[in-house]
């Protein structure tokens, strides 16, 4: 058997350690970063009635402000009417109309974030936008609160 060169068995022997000393010091790191994360989180049950109250927002437009609804050829649409009729959606495509239209993605990009081809994200858009329009046409006579 061959011994290698003694510079080689040198350069092996200080590389290894070299990776050793780069591999303990990135754990060092990511032990360090986790405990300063945890220094400054705080449990829900930890918080003040006051703190809570900042971690959220009530939208305010559904309690009947006559301001938000519009009309579209002699029909009333409201708010409650329009999430209304986004619930009677199946969550797919309600997930796709959502995507769309509230968080502007493409339908390329709606394909890649579903992992679905991209001509079901254009089925399912053009299909909800029917059934949408069917929705609104039927009941939106009903909704004048």
């Amino acid at each position: 058997m061959i011994e290698p060169d003694r510079t080689v068995w040198q350069v092996r022997c200080a590389f290894n350690a070299f990776c050793k000393r780069v591999l303990k010091n990135e754990a060092i790191n990511i032990f360090n970063e986790r405990q300063q994360r945890q220094a400054k989180e705080m449990t829900f049950s930890d918080l003040t009635p006051q703190e809570e109250n900042q971690l959220y927002t009530l939208d305010q437009q559904y309690e009947g402000e006559e301001g938000q609804s519009f009309q579209v050829v002699g029909k009333k649409i409201t708010p409650k009417l329009l999430a209304e009729a986004l619930r009677t959606l199946p969550i797919e495509k309600r997930k796709t109309v959502l995507l769309y239209y509230f968080f502007d993605k493409s339908d390329v990009e709606i394909a890649e974030l579903l992992e679905i081809p991209r001509s079901t994200v254009q089925y399912r858009r053009t299909s909800s936008f029917k059934r949408l329009k069917r929705f609104l046409e039927e009941h939106a006579d009903d909704w004048d609160d």
